[in-house]
């Protein structure tokens, strides 16, 4: 964390990762602040980096049944050029949410948005099978959902 962020700083980024939607009016109360300091707060921790984006968190339910499943790919070694086709792939199929490089007997890990799990295996031999490199797939579907969060813990100071 660096130490330009001082306790305020961390107040105000607590309260974007809560609801971004709120004003700088609405958060500068919530923290101590008047408007205008707390306007430039937000701005500044923008500009430097510590707010990524903001979104709307959507209801995955109002869409559906759906359910999340985990797929571990062992992966066949690529040189670079089809490491970054892997990579532009999987950032074009939108019910792969999150992507990560693992450390271990697998290569990477999925989060897959399924509609079910007869959607999943049908998804699995056309799309992840089929995707550069990929040699083998293991699958963990999740039955429910105990702790979904975006927001990461600040210290306090």
């Amino acid at each position: 964390m660096s130490a330009d962020l001082d306790r305020l700083d961390l107040k105000i980024l607590g309260r974007l990762q809560i609801d971004a939607s709120e004003s700088s009016s609405e958060i500068a109360e919530r923290v101590g602040l008047s408007q205008s300091p707390c306007w430039r707060r937000i701005q500044r921790l923008r500009d430097e980096g510590y707010v990524k984006s903001q979104v709307a968190v959507l209801n995955r339910e109002k869409f559906g049944e759906s359910m999340y499943i985990f797929a571990q790919l062992k992966m066949a070694r690529l040189n670079d050029e089809e490491r970054e086709k892997f990579i532009r792939a999987i950032e074009d199929i939108p019910e792969i949410t999150e992507a990560y490089t693992l450390f271990g007997e697998m290569d990477v890990m999925l989060k897959v948005l399924a509609a079910n799990i007869v959607w999943y295996q049908n998804f699995t031999f056309r799309t992840l099978l089929r995707l550069p490199g990929v040699e083998d797939v293991r699958s963990t579907a999740t039955l429910s959902e105990m702790k979904n969060t975006h927001q990461i813990p600040l210290p306090d100071l």
